[in-house]
């Protein structure tokens, strides 16, 4: 009785199983987007000493973010910069957003580059769906022609597709190259089987002569979808800075007489644009004590919310205020001195109109 002829599972003897086509894996983290920010700049305002008007930098909650600065084109081009994040949207599509690790580059028109140095995710693409990412296990090459290479340190497996059919493949256990001769020809081998195809319609498994089938040419390699393009920067809001100095007297929560023109100004301003709702913040330096500071901070916001009615805005004005806790500047030096300056810009009340 003739011996069976061991075979892969799942296939005829001789036959050698296709090399696997391996997914791109997701590439979300293209998605973040640029920080929202515009300037409605109103030079009636922003020329008066002292008074300073630009875009509203905001958090996931809505609230106001301190520091930082952005310059807009006009265009839906704009240059944001707060801390150790950078972002800079061209207005077409295309882009740089730097936080902290992270870089990412949008070229507009379906190519990008996203790389985080904390994670050690590197992802390259270009527009026609080829690239290349790298992660601490994981190795992909995609090319233009459908042949790319594959690596998983985690798993073992490596896989490399040519443009002419031809692979390799290979994990812990088995190994297989296939059509290398062009021909249909390729070996399969694992702990217990050895096939040699030889595309001719012969094979050898384990040292014996059969007749198999050749086997066919690898499929191509996916591609990477398209990275899509940053939108234009849009407005969280505006916000205008007003020093303690222009209002009111130093500790003092009253309104000093010469900036009942200044507010009469800004609430000109607030009701020819058609401001639905604008929050006053008041803000202290660390000269005092914590609660005599939020008292002030919360006094002088509502003196400008009472002014500003008094001039006519009707708009919902609120107030609130943060006492020393949002600084814009360092209170002191590092040597521990005492630092004019910062004290001068952390004494502020500033009016967060939200984008309408």
């Amino acid at each position: 009785m003739a011996t069976a002829v061991p075979a892969v599972a799942g296939y005829k003897p001789g036959e050698i199983p296709p090399i696997p086509l391996f997914k791109v894996p997701p590439i979300g983290v293209f998605a973040s987007n640029a920080d929202k920010a515009v300037i409605d700049a109103t030079s009636k305002i922003s020329s008066v000493p002292g008074v300073t008007v630009a875009p509203a930098v905001c958090d996931g909650s809505g609230l106001i973010t301190n520091g930082g600065n952005t310059v807009l084109g006009g265009d839906g081009s704009g240059v944001s910069n707060n801390g150790d994040k950078q972002v800079v949207n061209n207005g077409d599509g295309s882009g740089v957003i730097n936080e902290g690790p992270l870089n990412i580059v949008v070229d507009g028109t379906g190519g990008g580059v996203y790389n985080d140095s904390s994670t050690g995710l590197n992802i390259v693409i270009s527009a026609d769906g080829s690239g290349t990412y790298n992660s601490n296990t994981l190795n992909i090459v995609i090319s233009p022609d459908g042949s790319g290479t594959y690596n998983n340190s985690a798993t073992g497996e490596s896989i490399v597709i040519s443009a002419d059919g031809s692979g390799t493949y290979s994990n812990t256990k088995i190994s297989v190259n296939y059509n290398l001769d062009g021909k249909g020809g390729g070996v399969y081998t694992d702990p217990n089987l050895n096939i040699i195809n030889n595309g001719d319609g012969t094979a050898q498994v384990n040292g014996q002569q059969i007749k198999a089938d050749k086997a066919p040419t690898a499929g191509k390699v996916g591609k990477f979808p398209k990275v899509d393009g940053l939108k234009p920067v849009e407005s969280c809001g505006t916000t205008i800075t007003l020093e303690d100095g222009v209002l009111f007297d130093f500790g003092k929560s009253d309104i000093r007489p010469e900036a009942a023109a200044t507010l009469k100004n800004l609430a000109e301003v607030l009701t020819n644009a058609k401001v639905p709702l604008a929050h006053i913040y008041g803000h202290t330096d660390s000269i005092g004590d914590d609660a005599s500071n939020q008292t002030l901070s919360e006094e002088r916001a509502a003196a400008v919310v009472s002014e500003l009615k008094k001039d006519g805005v009707t708009a919902t004005l609120d107030s609130q205020g943060f006492g020393e806790s949002k600084p814009v500047a360092p209170n002191t030096n590092a040597d521990g001195s005492d630092n004019p300056a910062g004290r001068q810009a952390n004494r502020r009340v500033e009016i967060f109109i939200p984008a309408f």
